[in-house]
């Protein structure tokens, strides 16, 4: 790689959140851009986001992410900018590629916050950069993108040193003989077959079991929120937790980087009180957010573009 392709900064480019109150219904009204969508689902939504306190961490989670790592890289000895874009709220990716722009940036790292790829979580991402580099024309940087990283050493390190933190909070007993059960966004069947989506959430889940010595886990899919008549993957996570009766259970939301709506509500609320109706001791392992390990990944990808 010469030193004209070497990248110049860094784009965390993550899904977006409403952070208050009166942003919830605009920032449905964005995600949505018109797509029928009863209006019983939707006043179902904003209740999810004022049961957990009006608004969503993620964007905020998301900047500490973006501090972290630039701390990281100038410990490093690697002073270049980090931005974050979002898809669907402030700061849009258009926002972050044009901050980029004006300090100099030719060619940028965009690194997805999503560990697993499809669609939804990869190439809709892709075609917002692309949109935000038409609008700003052909000065806008390029953007680059590292290649897939769910079975990274340094992801599983992460996921598995959140889900000790997890096991500690369980009874010594509950602990010995918890299952461990992961958890990953579902998405249509038909999007599925056309990426290698759940081979990578199965395969970063197997890595953690295995970095932790457990061989009692499975994985489970949750948050679907397609047409009834779609079929989405399965197992979802309600049929999946009332079969683990019994048990004591750390869920592991491997496929989600940070706390927000379907962390925080559909498993802090939904989840919990299935398991708390079926008796099962339960802790849910926090998303890996700013973990150092995760921080040295990102860094460590960087490094890999900053060489010559």
């Amino acid at each position: 790689m010469s030193a004209q392709e070497r990248i110049d900064a860094v784009m965390l480019v993550g899904f977006g959140a409403p952070t208050r109150p009166e942003q919830i219904r605009p920032f449905l009204d964005n995600l949505l851009r018109g797509r029928p969508v009863p209006k019983e689902r939707y006043e179902e939504v904003v209740r999810h986001y004022e049961a957990v306190g009006g608004g969503s961490p993620y964007n905020d989670l998301t900047n500490r992410q973006a501090k972290a790592l630039r701390e990281r890289l100038t410990r490093d000895g690697v002073e270049i900018p980090v931005a974050v874009g979002m898809r669907n709220w402030e700061p849009y990716v258009l926002d972050a590629m044009r901050e980029l722009q004006r300090a100099g940036a030719r060619r940028v790292l965009g690194f997805v916050l999503a560990a697993h790829r499809c669609e939804a979580s990869w190439e809709r991402y892709q075609e917002t950069v692309r949109a935000a580099q038409e609008q700003l024309g052909t000065d806008a940087p390029e953007v680059v993108y590292p290649q897939p990283w769910h079975a990274h050493p340094k992801f599983i390190e992460a996921v598995a040193s959140r889900t000790r933190d997890a096991l500690a909070r369980l009874s010594s007993k509950d602990a010995a003989r918890a299952h461990l059960l992961f958890t990953a966004h579902s998405i249509p069947v038909a999007m599925a077959q056309k990426s290698g989506y759940v081979d990578e959430v199965r395969e970063s889940a197997r890595l953690v079991a295995k970095a932790l010595s457990r061989e009692k886990w499975s994985l489970a899919f949750q948050s679907r929120s397609g047409s009834p008549r779609e079929q989405w993957l399965e197992p979802d996570i309600t049929p999946a937790l009332r079969a683990l009766g019994g048990n004591a259970v750390v869920i592991i939301p491997i496929g989600f980087l940070c706390d927000h709506l379907e962390v925080l509500y559909d498993l802090d609320v939904d989840a919990r009180k299935i398991a708390e109706d079926a008796e099962i001791a339960i802790q849910r392992a926090g998303t890996v957010g700013d973990h150092p390990a995760f921080i040295e990944m990102i860094a460590s990808i960087v490094a890999n573009y900053r060489r010559t």
